[in-house]
């Protein structure tokens, strides 16, 4: 094994930054949003609960997946330089730090302010005697009876215990047993459909008291007559992380497939063990060799254990009024009430209309499936599903339209991670009530965003189309920063009617008028537009690029922007979470800033800025720049033409440019520097200034000068 100082060198010699480590980086950025002085303590508690189920899906998914290298005997290079068992060493002890940041912030700083925000975690003993026995009155009635200890000896195997739910490991004596079996190890999992919190109201607080405190005070009634030595509260994290094996077999069923798959989410091997301290080194050793696990897969805590409870107290009812308003969206730029027509299809004959969400209403998009699904002029809509709201208006107007005679198309990505089921479901809703459905295309996950409506107006067919980088979800689109176009332009129509056509037959498609699409065509095309930049730089014309996305890893893409960089072209990254590029590296990345806005809205949109000597090539869409966007989604990216439109998303990338109250610029060694307002100057915060964007203002943006 190198030393530390050995690994250290190893990173710093590559030029490219670990994927896994830099999603720490992230959630380090998310845990400062808790640490802002602004910040009520509830929004505080919003932000620990966001990192804690982060951290749950990249043990699930990222961890998951280091450990199919590992148990299966694969080798692995992260992009850091290290091998499989250098790194997960590595991983581990960072991950571990970030835990312990995320712990103590919360015991000193966030739970000291809750008895003046009127709220208080408790456990039994802290209760007056009348409360005590309402919480045991509720264990008597609801929580007993739905509990089942599972001892584990030699006449009784290793239970299954689930995936991220409490369990507490119980350590009893029976005096009475033989010699060698007077001390037993108990399971106890406390179901997922218990509520995390028993509330108790007084005048003053609400008194939340965690379930496993009030099974734990009377864990006697299971284990009658027989003394309990250590009860220790655990949670596991199991490998999510898989991979469907498509078959060409036209015969096989894809969707049992499927199911099948994701059955082994509650079987897979265990990436994290957290339990509480002090628990006794027979029952960790035990733990240690049935899942084959070490001493940094353990994470102990001295407090409460699962911080997504606080999702619980966040969206309580009493402290709504204590949580930022959400603000009114706005009108899209150019548009007022007096020239918005009251038929929409009458105001998109009229103009392209770019939507900037959550700063412009979801409404005008589902104003506009649901009007398609009631004209009797429309003759189709075809639709990609990845992730849907809850009583999804989309699935109404979907079944509406069916309803009304109108052929529907929709292709539903059953592989979105962790939506399998609800897709499924969705899915079947639909289909069983007419409408056509594509359960995604074999190994690729449809991850692009299109829409297309066909109606018949006069002697002629029109279609009009809606392209983004958001899922079709009106939740999310209260939360997530995301752009859409919706356009009557026939090229974009072709294109998407093109598209359609491909996925739900066997016709091959031909090029695209506006649309890049992956797996076939994207990588290289974006790489041939930052050529352009490199050739119009070596002749000394203006050149630029500006691209904003989630993730950066394709490390094809990474090389292009290198090689642009040390061509002299100014490249402006603003990149949310993993970057694998390292920045202002002397002859290899001078030219490049990094940036990531983390915020009030999750910054979800897409775009990609090249400066074409003056005459900018701007597209939008749902592809970040990582290997499986490009080889192994089914994704596109459409050419912003319309002049206004254009200018809109150009003014998206100035305004995350210039924000210093949200913005992190990414250093060299791949940490963040916290952004601040300039001495004299004045706050920028984008996630406020959106909503008060101007017309004039968005015509005369630029990046770049011409």
């Amino acid at each position: 094994m190198l030393n530390k100082e050995k690994l250290t060198s190893l990173i710093d010699e590559s030029i490219y930054i670990s994927r896994d480590l830099s999603w720490l980086q992230f959630n380090h950025r998310v845990l400062d949003q808790a640490k802002k002085e602004d910040k009520t303590v509830f929004e505080r508690l919003k932000f620990l609960a966001i990192t804690a189920s982060n951290l749950d899906e990249f043990f699930m998914v990222r961890v998951g997946s280091l450990y199919n290298y590992l148990d299966y005997g694969k080798s692995r290079l992260d992009y850091s330089g290290l091998r499989e068992e250098q790194f997960k060493t590595l991983l581990y002890e960072e991950i571990h730090q970030f835990v312990n940041e995320q712990q103590n912030y919360y015991k000193d700083v966030v739970m000291p302010r809750f008895e003046d925000n009127g709220l208080q975690i408790s456990h039994v003993e802290d209760l007056t005697d009348s409360e005590r026995i309402e919480v045991e009155t509720h264990f008597d009635k609801t929580i007993f009876p739905m509990l089942t200890p599972m001892v584990y000896d030699n006449y009784h195997a290793f239970p299954a215990l689930q995936n991220k739910l409490l369990i507490f490991a119980v350590v009893t004596m029976d005096k009475t047993a033989k010699a060698g079996e007077k001390r037993k190890l108990s399971f106890v999992q406390i179901p997922k459909n218990l509520t995390r919190f028993y509330e108790i109201v007084r005048e003053d607080r609400i008194i939340f008291v965690p379930i496993e405190e009030i099974i734990r005070t009377h864990l006697d009634k299971l284990f009658r007559n027989i003394e309990i030595e250590q009860c220790t509260l655990f949670r596991i994290t199991r490998n999510g992380d898989y991979t469907l094996d498509e078959s060409e077999d036209l015969d096989t069923d894809f969707i049992k497939e499927l199911k099948l798959k994701l059955k082994t989410r509650k079987t897979g091997r265990v990436v994290r063990i957290e339990i509480e301290k002090n628990c006794i080194d027979w029952v960790v050793d035990i733990l240690k060799e049935r899942w084959n696990v070490e001493d940094l897969n353990f994470f102990e805590t001295d407090t409460l254990l699962d911080f997504t409870a606080f999702w619980s107290i966040v969206k309580h009812r009493a402290f709504k009024y204590l949580m930022p308003k959400n603000r009114h969206p706005v009108l899209p730029v150019g548009l007022t009430k007096q020239n918005m027509s009251k038929n929409i299809f009458d105001r998109l004959k009229k103009r392209d209309l770019f939507l900037h969400h959550p700063y412009n209403s979801a409404d005008h998009l589902i104003e506009l499936i649901e009007a398609a699904a009631e004209d009797p002029n429309v003759l189709a809509i075809k639709m990609t599903i990845y992730r849907l709201a809850d009583d999804s208006r989309v699935t109404s107007a979907l079944l509406k339209a069916v309803e009304n005679g109108k052929h529907v198309s929709a292709l539903f990505e059953v592989k979105a991670r962790f939506d399998e089921e609800n897709n499924i479901e969705e899915a079947k809703k639909l289909q069983e009530a007419g409408c056509f459905v594509i359960y995604g295309i074999t190994a690729l996950k449809t991850h692009t965003k299109l829409m297309l409506i066909v109606r018949k107006e006069s002697d002629k067919v029109k279609r009009y189309v809606h392209m983004g980088s958001g899922n079709y979800n009106e939740d999310t689109a209260r939360l997530y920063t995301d752009i859409g176009l919706m356009t009557t332009d026939e090229a974009y129509g072709e294109d998407v009617s093109e598209f359609f056509n491909a996925i739900t037959g066997h016709s091959r498609p031909r090029s695209y008028n506006r649309l890049l699409t992956a797996p076939n065509d994207m990588r290289r095309e974006l790489i041939k537009l930052m050529d352009q930049e490199i050739a119009n730089a070596k002749q000394g014309l203006p050149s630029g690029i500006v691209i904003k996305v989630n993730s950066l890893q394709d490390d094809k893409f990474i090389d292009a922007l290198y090689r642009a960089s040390q061509a002299g072209v100014p490249i402006k990254l603003i990149v949310r979470g993993i970057c694998c590029l390292r920045p202002g590296r002397k002859g290899l990345s001078e030219n490049i800033t990094v940036r990531s806005i983390v915020g009030e809205y999750l910054e979800h949109s897409r775009i990609f800025y090249f400066h074409n000597d003056g005459k900018p090539k701007v597209y939008g869409g749902s592809a970040d720049a990582m290997v499986r966007s490009f080889d192994r989604r089914i994704e596109s990216l459409f050419s912003i033409e319309d002049k206004l439109s254009k200018q809109e998303a150009i003014n998206i990338l100035s305004y995350n440019l210039k924000d210093n109250v949200n913005a992190y610029e990414m250093q060299e060694d791949g940490s963040y520097v916290k952004t601040s307002v300039p001495e004299g100057g004045l706050p920028f915060d984008l996630h406020k200034e959106f909503f008060k964007v101007s017309l004039k203002e968005v015509k005369a943006v630029s990046l770049f000068s011409v």
